[in-house]
């Protein structure tokens, strides 16, 4: 059972939708988000077993990065990140953001929300003529489809059919979506596949209407994190080359995940779309770690030959799969090294959309076009990271072209802490860099050798630049109040 689509369509409808977009002058913009996907998953990323044809045929009709790099190793900052272009520490968004009811004092972690100050993608789009659509897991608010925190819509988006966080029970027959404010009763299928219909739904809609205004859809799926469920004819097939029942449960899901992909792609090739649309695939952080927590059984992801895992400061919590098709524009075939981050996504689709972003906004990504045709991204800052629960010691990273430098915090005696209050803001600000790591990620992608007792100068200036970064990020980032109840 490979597809839970119907897809049929009548070829006078085709007619109508050829080129819509490229009527309306701006190119279409589809981002897939995968969920816990790692480094090494796919098989144009080298898996050895997992079937991912849809994914490998993107990367070969456009471009594929071996340096993209997620916002942050953990999903609700990674996610903010990619819709403002900045770094989350900015917005508030230090950790996964927990569910109404969940842990409601500790750390004030009950607050945290994407503000509706923020400035997003869907924001920009929608401000620059275009349809906006969201499909997936949300994961950017504690209070869920509430009056008391914004919704997608309050960010953009005309249309969104979404989960707060993991599609619940799990992947297969969800309970848990909510369109456009409205709570939908249980699903049959796959979580994938029904984000994927979604999508298909709406685009053939607009085929109808003959609409030829510009669209973009974010589509998160929720695969392959957990609880993961997955086809059990894909299941079955996986199991000769699996080590146990959940590894089968989790390469069937990667390749019901690039099903799905698939479904989306095969739209936009049917309706005469894809020659006007960019569509980038990524990852929101590497793969979880298997059994770290309760319900991880199902956790097989790869980091391919990266350190760590999701939740790491290292290559493998950050660096993920990142592919990116546009006929019109980028040429097929190619295989980049240049380091890019999904925070480079909002200049860059800006850009396209033709949409302003106010000159005093603190942005952390650049715009990422010439890389398409082999150039290098000119960036005002290196790509840094800073998470304050990261599960290595080494909680501050920063690359700059093909050099890694990693740093502790007060020697490790900051306490590590999912969110930043008012009481914890003072500590995080004064915090010293110590005990710091230097790597040449151009010759050791995995972080093996440490190169800071050799490269002392570049160290000393590498250093000097993480430095001033930490203090501009602390001074920028927002503060949350103190709980009002005890821990």
């Amino acid at each position: 059972m490979r597809r839970y689509l119907v897809l049929g369509f009548a070829a006078g409808l085709l007619v109508d939708a050829v080129c819509a977009a490229g009527r309306s002058g701006k190119p279409n913009v589809v981002i897939i988000l995968a969920d816990d996907l790692g480094y090494g998953d796919l098989r144009c990323y080298g898996h050895p077993v997992i079937r991912t044809p849809n994914l490998d045929r993107m990367a070969a009709e456009g471009i594929r990065f071996t340096s993209f790099y997620s916002a942050a190793p953990v999903c609700s900052p990674s996610r903010v990140g990619l819709l403002t272009g900045r770094n989350p520490n900015r917005a508030g968004v230090y950790d996964w953001i927990v569910e109404n009811g969940n842990r409601p004092a500790r750390e004030s972690r009950h607050l945290v929300h994407l503000r509706r100050s923020e400035v997003t993608l869907p924001k920009l789009f929608r401000e620059a003529g275009y349809a906006t659509f969201m499909a997936g897991k949300w994961h950017c608010n504690t209070l869920f489809n509430s009056d008391a925190q914004p919704r997608p819509s309050d960010f953009g988006f005309d249309h969104w059919f979404a989960t707060q966080n993991n599609a619940a029970p799990s992947h297969e027959n969800p309970a848990n979506f909510v369109r456009n404010g409205k709570a939908v009763e249980k699903l049959e299928g796959f979580s994938c596949n029904l984000v994927a219909r979604e999508a298909v739904d709406w685009l053939e809609e607009r085929a109808k209407s003959k609409s030829d205004q510009s669209f973009f859809l974010y589509l998160a799926l929720h695969e392959p994190h957990e609880q993961v469920a997955s086809p059990p004819a894909l299941v079955k097939r996986y199991l000769p080359a699996a080590r146990n029942e959940a590894e089968a449960q989790y390469f069937a899901n990667v390749e019901n995940l690039d099903a799905a992909v698939g479904d989306v792609l095969g739209a936009l090739d049917r309706l005469g779309l894809s020659n006007d649309t960019l569509v980038i695939f990524t990852s929101d952080n590497g793969p979880e770690t298997l059994d770290r927590a309760p319900g991880t059984q199902h956790s097989y992801g790869r980091p391919g030959p990266l350190r760590g895992m999701k939740g790491w400061t290292t290559e493998a919590g950050v660096r993920v799969p990142g592919i990116m098709r546009w006929p019109r524009r980028i040429k097929a075939g190619q295989v980049s090294a240049e380091p890019v981050s999904s925070l480079d996504l909002l200049p860059t689709l800006v850009a396209l959309a033709g949409a302003k972003v106010a000159s005093n906004l603190d942005m952390d990504g650049a715009d990422l076009r010439r890389v398409w045709s082999g150039g290098a991204v000119k960036r005002s800052r290196p790509l840094f990271w800073v998470y304050y629960h990261a599960f290595n010691d080494q909680v501050v990273a920063m690359r700059e072209g093909s050099w890694k430098i990693l740093a502790r915090l007060d020697g490790g005696s900051l306490p590590k802490i999912n969110n930043v209050t008012e009481a914890t803001a003072p500590g995080v600000r004064q915090a010293k860099l110590t005990d710091v790591s230097l790597y040449n990620l151009a010759v050791d992608i995995g972080e093996a050798t440490d190169l800071a007792g050799a490269e002392t100068k570049r160290l000393r200036e590498m250093s000097a630049k993480l430095e001033k970064l930490y203090g501009e990020m602390t001074r920028t980032m927002y503060v949350w109040p103190d709980p009002k109840q005890p821990d």
